[in-house]
Parts: C-alpha cells; sequence; structure tokens
C-alpha cells in the first residue's frame, strides 16, 4: 500500500506517517513535507522518484503527471485500466494526504500583493484530492489532520479504511476544495471588478430544536472568519441551549449594543428594544433601562456593553432573563448568575473595527445583501430646522433617541428623556400610529414633560408633531426629506418645539 503525502499545515503529519510506515505502507511525499518527514526519521519516496521527472517552475510542477494520477484514478475492477498501468509502469496510489496552500490566510493581509495572493493558489493540491476523492472506492482521501487517528484505527483493525469511511472522507475533500475555489473565485473577481456572482462558506455551528415555531427545523451556520459583536462567534457560559428566536434576538442586541460607547444597556423582545439606557456605570445603565419597561423585559434579552459586575449581577438575578450578553462578566457576576441553571449567559467580542459588515436575507428563490447599517451621524445643533435652538440636555437626547430608532421595527418611534427609553412604538403600518403608541407609554409612566422624539423616517404630514406637543415632547429629531417638511417645520415653530433633521434615513422593516 502506498500514501503520498503533501501538506501545508504538518500538524500531525509524522506521527501520522510513522503510524503508516508501522503498517506496512510506503510513503511518497515532495518538498517541504518531505524534508521534514526524512528529518523526523520516517523513510520517505521523493516524489520525482516515482514521475521520473524534476519537480520545475519554482515547486509549480510536481504531482501533475500521469504516474501520480493514473496511480489515484484507475479502476481497480476493470482490466482495461488494470493493463494501462502494466503497459506504463504505473503503481497504485491507495492514500493521498493532502492540505492545501494557505491561500485565505495569505489574503486576510491587508497588505498582501496581488503576486503574492497568486503564489498561494495551489493546483496540485487540489487536482490530487479530486482525483482521490473519485476514487473513493479504493482510495483515501485525507485533508483534514483531525481523522489522521481515525484513519490509523481503521489500518490498524482490518488492513484499510471501510468504504464508508472513504465516501465519508471523499466528501470532506470535495468540500474542501470547493471553498477553496470560492474562496480564489471571490478574490479574483473582486480584483477583476465582476460581481454577479456570489460565494458563501458556512459552517454549521448547532442544529437548533426548532425553528420560529415547533413545527419549524432550523440550523445555525456561521462563517469562516471571527466578527465582533457576533453570537456565532460567542462562548455561552451558562445556561441551556440557544433557539432560533434567541439567535435573532440576541443579534439584534448586539447590533444595537454596538451604537454606544458610555456604559449601556439594552433589554429586548421579539427584536425590538424595550428599554434602552446610558448610565454612569453598568449598573446604573440597567437599573434605568429595567425601570423603562418592567413588564416587556419579562423573559426577554440583555445586554451590555461593558464587563458585567457583581451588583448588577444582583440586581439582574430576581428577574426572569432568557439571555444575558456581555464582553465579559467577572468572576463574582457569573457565580451570581450560574446559580440560575437555565439562563443563558453570553460572553461577547465588542471590539470595535472599521469594517463594513455584510448583512444577508433570504427571500423565496433569492437572497438580499447589504452592508449592515453602522453609520450613524451624531446629532449636532446646526442640524436644527425651528427657530428653537437645543440645549445641552436636549442635544444629548437627540442624540440617544437617533441611535435607538434606528434598531426598531419600522414605522419607528421612541420617545426618551435622561438617556432612556420611556415609550417605543414599533412596526406600524401609519408613523403617527407608531407615535400613539411610544407617547402613551411616556405617560403611562407618567413623563408628560421635556420628552424627545426620535423617528426613523420623515413626517409626512404634520399630525405627529401635533400629537408629540400633547404629550410633553419639546424636542424631535428625524431625517427630513418630505414634500411636506415645511408644513412640520411650521408646526414645531408654533409649538415652539425643537426639530433637527439628519438627513439620514434608518428603515428596518
Amino acid at each position: 500500500m502506498r500514501a503520498l503525502v503533501s501538506v501545508s499545515d504538518k500538524e500531525g503529519v509524522v506521527a501520522f506517517a510513522q503510524s503508516l510506515r508501522r503498517l506496512g505502507w510506503e510513503i511518497i511525499a515532495t518538498g517541504g513535507t518531505m524534508k521534514l518527514l526524512r528529518e523526523s526519521g520516517v523513510e520517505v519516496i521523493n516524489i520525482s522518484d516515482v514521475t521520473g521527472f524534476p519537480e520545475i517552475c519554482d515547486g509549480r510542477v510536481k504531482t501533475l503527471h500521469p504516474k501520480v494520477h493514473g496511480g489515484l484514478l484507475a479502476r481497480r475492477d476493470d482490466e482495461s485500466h488494470l493493463e494501462a498501468l502494466r503497459e506504463n509502469s504505473i503503481e497504485f496510489i491507495d492514500m493521498v494526504c493532502v492540505n492545501l496552500y494557505p491561500f485565505r490566510r495569505t489574503i486576510s493581509n491587508p497588505d498582501v500583493t496581488m503576486e503574492d495572493a497568486v503564489e498561494n493558489i495551489d493546483i496540485g493540491g487540489p487536482s490530487m484530492l479530486r482525483s482521490a476523492a473519485k476514487n473513493f472506492k479504493d482510495v483515501t482521501v485525507v485533508c483534514d489532520p483531525s481523522d489522521y487517528e481515525r484513519i490509523i484505527a481503521e489500518i490498524e483493525a482490518s488492513g484499510n479504511t471501510t468504504l464508508e469511511t472513504r465516501l465519508e472522507l471523499s466528501a470532506k475533500a470535495y468540500t474542501h476544495t470547493a471553498e477553496y475555489d470560492a474562496c480564489i473565485a471571490t478574490y479574483m473577481r473582486k480584483q477583476a471588478g465582476l460581481n454577479e456572482k456570489l460565494f458563501l462558506n458556512f459552517d454549521l455551528a448547532q442544529t437548533l430544536r426548532y425553528g420560529e415555531n415547533p413545527h419549524q427545523s432550523a440550523k445555525f451556520y456561521r462563517q469562516s472568519e471571527p466578527v465582533p459583536f457576533s453570537l456565532a462567534f460567542g462562548r455561552q457560559l451558562n445556561g441551556k441551549e440557544l433557539s432560533y428566536n434567541n439567535i435573532q434576538d440576541a443579534n439584534a442586541a448586539l447590533n444595537i449594543v454596538r451604537e454606544f460607547d458610555e456604559p449601556f444597556c439594552v433589554g429586548l423582545k421579539h427584536m425590538n428594544p424595550c428599554g434602552a439606557a446610558v448610565g454612569k456605570d453598568v449598573f446604573e445603565a440597567w437599573t434605568k433601562a429595567y425601570e423603562a419597561d418592567k413588564v416587556s423585559i419579562f423573559g426577554g434579552i440583555v445586554a451590555v456593553n461593558r464587563e458585567l459586575d457583581a451588583a448588577t449581577a444582583e440586581a439582574m438575578k430576581p428577574i426572569f432573563l432568557e439571555i444575558i450578553i456581555a464582553p465579559s462578566f467577572s468572576k463574582e457576576a457569573l457565580e451570581i448568575l450560574s446559580t440560575k441553571k437555565n439562563l443563558r449567559l453570553m460572553e461577547v467580542d465588542m471590539t470595535r473595527t472599521g469594517e463594513k459588515a455584510m448583512q444577508y436575507v433570504s427571500v423565496n428563490g433569492g437572497l438580499l445583501t447589504q452592508h449592515l447599517d453602522t453609520e450613524t451621524l451624531e446629532v449636532k445643533e446646526e442640524m436644527t430646522v425651528t427657530t428653537a435652538r437645543p440645549t445641552a440636555e436636549q442635544l444629548a437626547d437627540m442624540n440617544f433617541a437617533w441611535r435607538i430608532v434606528k434598531h426598531v421595527k419600522s414605522n419607528a418611534i421612541v420617545a426618551v428623556k435622561g438617556g432612556c427609553t420611556l415609550g417605543v412604538g414599533a412596526g406600524q403600518m401609519n408613523r403617527v400610529g407608531s407615535a400613539h403608541i411610544a407617547l402613551e407609554e411616556a405617560k403611562e409612566k407618567g413623563v408628560t414633560e421635556g420628552l424627545v422624539l426620535g423617528s426613523d423616517g420623515f413626517f409626512p404630514f404634520d399630525d405627529t408633531v401635533t400629537l408629540a406637543a400633547q404629550y410633553g415632547v419639546t424636542a424631535v429629531v428625524q431625517p427630513g426629506g418630505s414634500v411636506r417638511d415645511e408644513d412640520s417645520i411650521n408646526k414645531a415653530n408654533e409649538l415652539g418645539m425643537v426639530m433637527a433633521f439628519t438627513g439620514m434615513r434608518h428603515f428596518k422593516h
């Protein structure tokens, strides 16, 4: 039995080759792999001794040869194939152990040149993997070092791998080359300015108990490279398995947390914030957010942007929550909250980067893509369109409202005061309806003066301004852009209200 070994990732390959030799296999190797194995005392046949041809073109050509691919592809049950091998003095190759040049790692370097990228496109490796995978009936193909131990165990037990294992390894090899080629294609198409194809590469992270409802099956996949503010790359420290709806809600919470540099806390239900607040520390932010809507937060998700400390953990513990998300938990906080065995505690990287993340949304028979809405303009006094100008306190609340309302389902209205949400109107079919919901919530909390209103879209009529004044709103921030903007401005001036236009819309469907 003969194995051809040529790996870029050399983890475990020496022990693997040693085991194969111990079991009577011959080892053929190339370049750096051959050098490593020989230095480790493994008897190795040089690939050039098999092909009768030297490696050429700086190693670009070494395994692209009939004595390699004939030995891999020949069917052992086809006499014409066997005759072809005999006539050309070609021996069988019973195993290929190959993993590929690190193309993805190479292009992840922001300073990579196209020349460097192209030199890390493997040609011989994918060819050998595909040949071996095609002939899985007789050939074992290995592209993942985590399979070494299993393969050796099967050979020790029965002299070879099983057909079932070879089929599985064949599928893994084709997946490996497909992902590799997709990565190359994506890079080269970007260099060439082509965009009519989209290649996605996601790995199964978790098979979920069910989807949005118990009769729907669901799975959770994550992309290959870690990104911040991602539950897919978070670490679960406590609690039962995440559900489909948990993941959706947690993702929405993380997108809101991303907006704030100061200590911040958000409570969330059904992908809408039910209470959100800034504070001098996480404890104050949590207290304000909880007080903003004690009813809706029941069974909800909470996210903070600072380490969760013991005092905040003690305050959260009596409340029924599904998930608490933080960049870290103090040892004491973890001990306090871990006594609730079902409470999911998620540690998520919240490092800020300038990279624009992509968002993918499936529709029947298609896929929508867009850059994630991470850009938020600072509300400044010069954006004011009314006679009345904002105070420093109003301006702070306008900025707070503006950062929250973009994460509420359209039509979206939020009523805030003192860096805390007091009312949230989400998903209504008309904007004044959302405003009425938000303002009634604020009124029920006893706040009827000094409110600031934020709207994700413009006001098509002046009715929302009129309604807002009746509930004690003194300042409004909205994008502007309606053909009837003047109606809203004039009404605000008539009522002595401050209004600012940001010029940027934040619809969230």
